[in-house]
């Protein structure tokens, strides 16, 4: 007997607007492998850890109004990565659902938890002891959170536990969101394309 064939789960998705031409490929099922082009560089770094930590490709090109700040571009960023992966997932059938890490790195410490609901909430607890990682704005990594939940339709939950130096902040909690990604995607073998939930539907 042949195995049942697993849909693909790859999508792109594309956002233009006056501020912000972006376009962002994922796959679902990757190995890590990462290219973008965002003019934002500790944001390109921090993407770069959603991929290898999460074994989702991803593919990402986006020209936004920088000389204005990065505000518009990170946003957007954001909100089109989250209606990649609404549409990657498709149904969710079969899926964990939930998805949670701790990640430490030196000095800090952060928790993130992931669940595929189709309920947006962001619920993000981080003091960052800096304003500026490089050029970026560290207020615009809610910004960027808050506009995948929304597109992607999941509960999270963002947690810094500890840490004083704010680049490794930053970095615990991208790795940490890669890792809850990459288990509450993850095809379960005791679903056998159920819905995750009561309900019969996400």
């Amino acid at each position: 007997m042949e195995s049942p064939t697993i849909p693909e789960r790859v999508a792109t998705v594309s956002r233009d607007t006056s501020e912000t031409q972006i376009t962002v490929t994922v796959n679902l099922d990757g190995t890590g492998r990462f290219r973008a082009e965002t003019g934002v560089p500790f944001l390109d770094h921090m993407l770069d850890q959603i991929a290898r930590h999460g074994l989702i490709d991803l593919d990402i090109v986006a020209k936004g109004d920088l000389l204005i700040d990065d505000h518009h571009t990170v946003e957007d960023l954001g909100i089109t990565l989250g209606q990649a992966f609404d549409k990657a997932i498709g149904d969710k059938r079969g899926i964990r659902r939930y998805g949670h890490a701790y990640v430490p790195l030196d000095e800090a410490l952060s928790r993130v938890v992931i669940d595929f609901s189709g309920r947006p909430g962001l619920f993000m607890d981080v003091e960052f002891t800096r304003a500026v990682i490089g050029r970026l704005d560290t207020q615009l990594f809610w910004e960027f959170f808050q506009g995948f939940v929304n597109h992607a339709r999941v509960t999270l939950h963002i947690d810094n536990l500890k840490g004083f130096n704010a680049h490794h902040q930053a970095e615990t909690i991208f790795k940490a969101f890669g890792r809850a990604l990459r288990m509450a995607v993850e095809p379960d073998p005791r679903m056998a394309g159920q819905m995750p939930s009561t309900k019969g539907c996400l």
